[in-house]
């Protein structure tokens, strides 16, 4: 039976940063995205007000931004390998991200199956953000079942790659996980701990279960 293997981006392929952060940064202004990403990680704010203030933040984004933030983010080493290791074996694999669509969905080009994150409106915005398209942490649980519907496996072929609160419910629904450079919400529900910067060390301690 094939695999669906589901990673987060921010904190697990991104290190140590989201994309939020990282795109705030082209336009000067990281201090206030890391404010929100440290609200939205103690809980108090959510994934909708969440998106409306990084909406705000970026009245002035371009395509170009988003680009470079892309280009020059942290990213872990080997993603676009491990992918392609999954494909290979007849697996699968897909990012479920709450951060921005535009930015999530970049990576089908480095070799994911699918890519999941928040819709926003095209960049740059001259539409107003629609609180409905905002991902949630119950949210990747249902694009988790949607995936494996589309691919033809179960939630017990499933394994999820995550590193905070926004990957709890995925953790708590599919029997193999991996908690990667992970908070303490994670500790002691996940098969595996990872903390490092390669991706392909993180997927070793999976790639054989079965």
């Amino acid at each position: 039976m094939a695999r669906l293997h589901l990673f987060d981006l921010d904190g697990t392929l991104l290190h140590g940063s989201t994309a939020p952060v990282e795109i705030s940064r082209q336009l000067g202004l990281e201090a206030e995205a890391v404010a929100l990403d440290q609200a939205i990680g103690a809980g108090l704010i959510g994934p909708p007000e969440y998106a409306a203030e990084v909406y705000r933040l970026w009245a002035e984004l371009t395509e170009a931004h988003v680009a470079v933030a892309f280009e020059c983010a942290p990213w872990l080493t080997r993603i676009r390998e491990v992918w392609a290791e999954i494909r290979k074996d007849g697996d699968y694999c897909a990012v479920v991200s709450l951060s921005p669509s535009f930015f999530v969905e970049r990576l089908i080009d480095w070799g994911a199956h699918a890519a999941y994150g928040s819709r926003f409106p095209a960049v740059p915005f001259t539409e107003p953000m629609d609180p409905a398209g905002v991902l949630s942490a119950a949210a990747k649980v249902r694009i988790a079942d949607l995936l494996c519907e589309q691919f033809g496996v179960g939630r017990d072929d499933c394994v999820a790659y995550g590193d905070s609160l926004s990957d709890k419910d995925l953790f708590g629904a599919v029997p193999i996980s991996v908690a990667v450079n992970a908070d303490s919400h994670l500790s002691g529900i996940s098969t595996h701990s990872y903390m490092g910067r390669d991706l392909w060390e993180a997927y070793e301690l999976v790639r054989h279960a079965r």
